[in-house]
């Protein structure tokens, strides 16, 4: 029985410094076994792998985005933390490619040993300038304990409001009927970003797609315009830009 699952889901942002701001805004993810991608694919006309769709999964949106295989990049990524889950599943939750269209703010890799314990996590986090970074939240492949609490320091240039300096703290458990996920950014240990990522899951069939992409048209090219939409509102309340500094070599952290 496939594990794929679709989230109908709420992300709710929260800045508490100046300019005060938060908003709200619908959406779905999928949640898929790197394994299997090519069987959930045949499960459902309405979802494709490589291949357009209503929704499809395409490869090169992730890892090294050169359509290279998935699982072979996540594994390398884990050997290179002293990780071994190559006996275990891999699972990623992201949005997906509505009718051919893709943006992935932020992308989830669970990664389980062979006896299914949870050994590390792959946040793939993406900007509007078509870069991308990983932040590998783990334990040396130790069990993580849950609710998985991590912070790693910030990496990545995303907010043009914001420096390329601080900590995030990430929250979130394994994606179940629920999908909870927390990440806050903290600079000079002040609160500068809340975001929280909640959903439910239903199975990733044709009638859960359709009825998905009837009720949240065009996803991803709604979530790119209030990215746009959002930073304008931001800019015109006061908040300073900054120069956007070159991407570190390094792209995993």
């Amino acid at each position: 029985m496939s594990r794929a699952r679709l989230y109908i889901t709420r992300v709710r942002h929260r800045r508490p410094g100046h300019p005060r701001y938060k908003f709200a805004y619908r959406g779905f993810y999928v949640r898929l076994d790197l394994d299997r991608l090519d069987e959930v694919a045949c499960s459902s006309a309405l979802f494709s792998h490589n291949r357009f769709n209503v929704l499809s999964f395409n490869d090169a949106d992730h890892g090294r985005h050169d359509g290279s295989d998935l699982r072979t990049f996540v594994d390398g990524q884990l050997a290179e933390h002293d990780i071994d889950c190559r006996d275990g599943r891999i699972e990623l939750v992201a949005m997906p490619r509505v009718f051919g269209y893709a943006f992935h703010p932020v992308s989830f890799y669970y990664c389980y040993s062979s006896d299914n314990y949870l050994r590390a996590v792959l946040v793939e986090v993406h900007n509007t300038f078509g870069e991308h970074h990983f932040y590998v939240l783990h334990e040396s492949g130790h069990l993580l304990s849950e609710p998985v609490t991590c912070n790693k320091a910030k990496q990545f240039h995303v907010s043009p409001f914001l420096d390329r300096r601080g900590e995030y703290t990430f929250c979130l458990r394994r994606p179940s009927d629920q999908l909870a996920i927390g990440i806050r950014l903290y600079q000079d240990n002040e609160l500068k970003i809340a975001t929280v990522l909640s959903g439910e899951a239903r199975s990733l069939d044709s009638l859960a797609i359709a009825g998905a992409a009837l009720a949240i048209p065009l996803m991803t090219f709604k979530v790119t315009a209030a990215i746009y939409w959002q930073g304008l509102k931001l800019w015109l309340r006061g908040a300073g830009l900054r120069h956007k500094p070159t991407q570190k070599l390094n792209k995993v952290s």
